[in-house]
Order: C-alpha cells, then sequence, then structure tokens
C-alpha cells in the first residue's frame, strides 16, 4: 500500500515521501504554461486555451485485464454441453456464437455472477479485489498494459472528463472507487500534483473558482464530473426502463452510454461558458469488442455526427491487444490514440 504523508496544507496525499520535490517537478514539466498562485496553490491558467477532448473508455481488457471470468457452457465434441469459464476477452470472441455457447441453463446472471457488486448464490462482489489483483499483475511485469492503459493514465493526468462505459453489472460508485484506487496505485506522486494544478486549473478558469479548500475536496469534485456507466446494473438497467426500454443488446446500450455522455458534455460547455470559445471538441471511444467498434462506429456516422456536428468523434479498435491501435474516424479528426 502507498504510504500516505502529509503535505504543507495538511492534506493526506498518496506515496509522497517528499512532496515539495514532487511539486518541484510538477511545476517543471509545465513548460510555457501560464501557472499562478491561488490561494496558496499553484493552478494552470493555460487550460483556457486547450483543445476540449474528452474520453469514453471501455474497462477489461482496454484499461485494465481483469481476472474477472465469465461462466458459460460449451458445447464439446460429444455433443454435450460442459461448463466453461472464459475471460472477458475471449467472451468478445464467442459471445454470437449461440450454436457452440450458452448461458447455464440459458440464464445470464449465471454466467456473469462475477460482475456484480452485491453477492449471488454463486459468488460475485470482488471488483476492488480484482482490480488490485489486475494492478499487481502489471507492476510485477506479469501482464503487460492494456492498450488504453497509458491513455486513461494521461487522461488523469491532465484532467479531462471522460466516461467509463461497460457490460458489468456494477453501480457508478463501484467504478469510480476503481478509478480513485488507479490513481492511487498508478499516478507517479509528479503526475498527481500535476493532475491537480490542472484541476484547480479549469476550476478557476470556467467556474470562477478562487478557493480550493483541500487536494480531496479537488479531486472528489473531478470524480464526481465524470461518468460511470455499467450497462448490465440495476440502476442503468432502470434507468433504461424509463427512457429508452427495448433495449436488450450489449451494443444499443453501450450507445445510449455515449449519446448521454455528449449530451453531458454540450451542457457543461454550455454551462461554463466553454461553448463560447470555439475550441475544437473531440470525442474518443475506445473497446476491444468489435461488435461493439461497429456498432459505435456507425451510431456516430448515423446520429451522432448530425446531432453534434460540431464535435468530432474518433473510434479507436484496441482488439488486438497490441497497443497498436487500429482507428477508424468520423468527422476531421485524425489523430493517433496517444495524442488524442
Amino acid at each position: 500500500m502507498p504510504k500516505e504523508t502529509a503535505n504543507a496544507h495538511g492534506d493526506l496525499f498518496w506515496g509522497m515521501s517528499s512532496p515539495h520535490s514532487a511539486l518541484d517537478e510538477a511545476l517543471a514539466r509545465f513548460d510555457g504554461a501560464q501557472l499562478s498562485l491561488v490561494d496558496g496553490v499553484w493552478v494552470n491558467e493555460s487550460v483556457r486555451g486547450r483543445d476540449l477532448k474528452y474520453y469514453i473508455f471501455d474497462w477489461d481488457d482496454n484499461i485494465l485485464s481483469m481476472p474477472t471470468h465469465i461462466h458459460m457452457e460449451r458445447l464439446d465434441e460429444r455433443g454435450q454441453w460442459v461448463p466453461h469459464s472464459c475471460s472477458t476477452s475471449t467472451f468478445s470472441v464467442i459471445r454470437n456464437d449461440t450454436e457452440h455457447y450458452r448461458f447455464p441453463q440459458g440464464e445470464r446472471e449465471r454466467a456473469f455472477f462475477e460482475f456484480q457488486d452485491e453477492r449471488t448464490p454463486y459468488g460475485g462482489g470482488g471488483f476492488m479485489d480484482d482490480l488490485e489483483r489486475a494492478l499487481d499483475a502489471i507492476e510485477t511485469g506479469r501482464r503487460t498494459p492494456p492498450p488504453s492503459f497509458a491513455t486513461f493514465r494521461k487522461v488523469l493526468t491532465e484532467g479531462r472528463i471522460f466516461a467509463i462505459v461497460t457490460t458489468r453489472g456494477h453501480e457508478a460508485a463501484t467504478l469510480r472507487k476503481g478509478v480513485e484506487r488507479f490513481i492511487e496505485r498508478v499516478l507517479s506522486p509528479v503526475e498527481r500534483e500535476m493532475m491537480l494544478i490542472n484541476l484547480r486549473g479549469y476550476a478557476y478558469c470556467f467556474d470562477g473558482t478562487q478557493t480550493f479548500p483541500s487536494q480531496r475536496a479537488v479531486l472528489d469534485n473531478y470524480l464526481s464530473l465524470n461518468r460511470y456507466h455499467a450497462i448490465t446494473s440495476p440502476s442503468f438497467l432502470a434507468r433504461l426502463a424509463a427512457e429508452a426500454p427495448g433495449l436488450t443488446r450489449q451494443e444499443d446500450r453501450k450507445r445510449f452510454a455515449i449519446h448521454d455522455f455528449v449530451e453531458y458534455l454540450i451542457d457543461i460547455l454550455e454551462r461554463t461558458g466553454m461553448a463560447a470559445l470555439r475550441l475544437p471538441i473531440s470525442v474518443g471511444f475506445s473497446d476491444d469488442d468489435p461488435y461493439n467498434i461497429e456498432a459505435v462506429r456507425e451510431y456516430i456516422e448515423r446520429v451522432l455526427a448530425r446531432r453534434f456536428p460540431g464535435v468530432k468523434f474518433c473510434v479507436y479498435d484496441t482488439s488486438d491487444g497490441t497497443g497498436a491501435h487500429k482507428m477508424m474516424v468520423s468527422g476531421q479528426l485524425e489523430l493517433p490514440l496517444e495524442d488524442a
């Protein structure tokens, strides 16, 4: 576990044995940026001129390779259905092969009990444990980071707004807790200082914030701004029942969540006055499931690009797992993932 050390403002900041040296190095990395001291802390005023780039991430095998399993049945060579546990990456390939794979007793809940917050008769409720195991595997070199791991790290360091859109069944609070743990374990002390300086910059420039009571308050506000959509969670299913009944396919639910996030972004831009800056707006979506990728790409071209003509949309295919992302673009945005 990272060691917590109090900084000069009395906050607990993860893993900092030398807070001032980390802050000094963070300030040095803002080469050419307009930094100001406000209420005794540093803010990055240069965010006022940043491009408005936002991100939508699938979680499994995209940000982290979680050791969570899906419990299916497979038709063996004798024509009998036998238990078959598989990873999320394997499931993305076989999930439409209903001739050879099926849910146990035809019940999806039996197959995905490990993806729930509440424990079922079969198990479940182990999201944070699986997250720790996934991070341990990367930290010890037993597994390479998935394709969007580094991009997510950069998004957090820059303090950009994002959405998690996953087929898991967890509530938003669980996914948010996972993101916070990612920040604690993955971001270096220097990156966390940079994140805070950027976040204060956004609050100062666009919300008119003049006082920053604590690092914890800044982080909590940031985490609350993002969207966490697990499209098989009880709350998400309740929302679908009220707003879009009949959306049963995984791809359709993901499209609903993506549309919701873009509407939310436009509302933020209009409310804060950022839309008036006429800065380029882009939204990138990354996923490792080929069916989701094609469904979202088609949805962007057919619906989102027309509904939001001022937004540039990107879809990133991370299904090969190598980090050499294949990219499909709608609009005029043509940036590699690491620069998007």
